[in-house]
């Protein structure tokens, strides 16, 4: 049987069959978009309302403070050590002038305690001894077994180390 052969519109008719004459019915689509869009501005519109009475509400609202305890006199410097440059020590600079002559200052301080004697507990008894005689004392003594470098390691009869 061939297959190229051609058949006219009329020649395939048939009453029984036929296509639809439109897909989609358009009028209800555009009632849809409509009210869509009237919905989103009523929307809107009553949530602008709300926000502007919320707003206003709270505007005359006038609430006391959320606690009564009074703040204690030192709650603006923190309890923790070491203390930022802002926050009074005491006697120890720095806290004068500029970030340069505090500098100066604290390594003077500083210096002078290394280097002079003084009470470091008064009650216990317990001196500062300058640290020129400290190091004298820890030679003659002899350095203690628990140093920071840890303990000496043991000789070998090799020369070298284990």
């Amino acid at each position: 049987m061939r297959e190229d052969i051609r058949y006219e519109d009329d020649d395939l008719f048939n009453p029984e069959t036929h296509h639809e004459s439109t897909d989609v019915p358009i009028r209800p689509l555009f009632w849809f978009i409509a009210i869509f869009i009237v919905f989103g501005f009523l929307s809107h519109f009553a949530l602008w309302f709300m926000y502007k009475s919320l707003v206003k509400g709270e505007r005359k609202r006038m609430d006391p403070p959320q606690t009564a305890i009074a703040r204690p006199a030192n709650a603006s410097v923190p309890q923790n050590q070491p203390l930022l440059q802002p926050f009074p020590r005491g006697e120890v600079p720095p806290n004068r002038n500029t970030p340069v002559t505090d500098m100066v200052d604290m390594r003077a301080t500083e210096e002078h305690v290394l280097n002079s004697y003084g009470w470091v507990d008064k009650q216990r008894g317990v001196v500062r001894i300058p640290i020129k005689n400290a190091k004298e004392l820890v030679v003659q003594r002899g350095a203690p077994a628990s140093s920071p470098a840890g303990p000496a390691p043991p000789a070998t009869t090799t020369g070298g180390t284990p």
